[in-house]
């Protein structure tokens, strides 16, 4: 025989060793059930062994991360929903501000009557409408003075007054849903 014969006839062997190993393999390959895989696994791993406990406590711990951050989210979803107008009402917190000038202003004057009740009528409907969404004015004269909402801009000696208390509004503040938009600027009464 030749050489090359010789090659072909070991690789024909080869493969025919190969394909008997395969079966082989394959005839010892077992099959078994979910429940009777479950049940092995369960003889193999003691309930007492540190593996499972760690695996419980790790699966525990993920769960309650899930279920905070699931709280987490909610919380914040609610959040942004009850202040979604902020923006918007701290940009109208000016035009309120320029009518309430305009009523201040005109208080003295007889000329314009008429005229300054529509305007105290629209002032008054505009508070009414950012108040539906929300909206309230603080601090008025004689209120204690509360550097949560107010600002100090000065000191005033009003004897009818008590001590630390409002004694002029020089910029009403606003709150929305108990969060200051924008805190009163205020002269505070000091007697001593």
């Amino acid at each position: 025989m030749s050489g090359k014969e010789d090659n072909k006839e070991m690789n024909e062997q080869e493969t025919a060793a190969t394909e008997t190993e395969e079966t082989a393999e394959a005839e010892n390959e077992v099959t078994l059930s979910e429940d009777e895989l479950k049940a092995l696994c369960r003889e193999h791993v003691c309930p007492a062994c540190d593996v499972m406990g760690e695996a419980k406590e790790e699966r525990l711990r993920a769960l309650a991360e899930t279920e905070n951050i699931k709280k987490r989210l909610a919380r914040e979803t609610e959040e942004l929903k009850k202040f979604a107008a902020d923006s918007i009402l701290s940009d109208l917190l000016p035009v309120l501000d320029n009518l309430d000038l305009a009523l201040d202003h005109a208080q003295n004057l007889d000329a314009c009557k008429d005229f300054v009740i529509g305007v105290d009528m629209t002032r008054k409907m505009f508070l009414d409408t950012l108040g539906k969404h929300g909206l309230k004015a603080v601090g008025k004269v004689g209120d204690e003075f509360d550097p949560n909402f107010h600002e100090a801009m000065g000191m005033a000696q009003v004897a009818d007054l008590p001590d630390n208390s409002i004694a002029q509004i020089m910029q009403r503040g606003y709150v929305l849903k108990e969060r200051v938009i924008r805190p009163a600027k205020v002269m505070v009464n000091k007697l001593s």
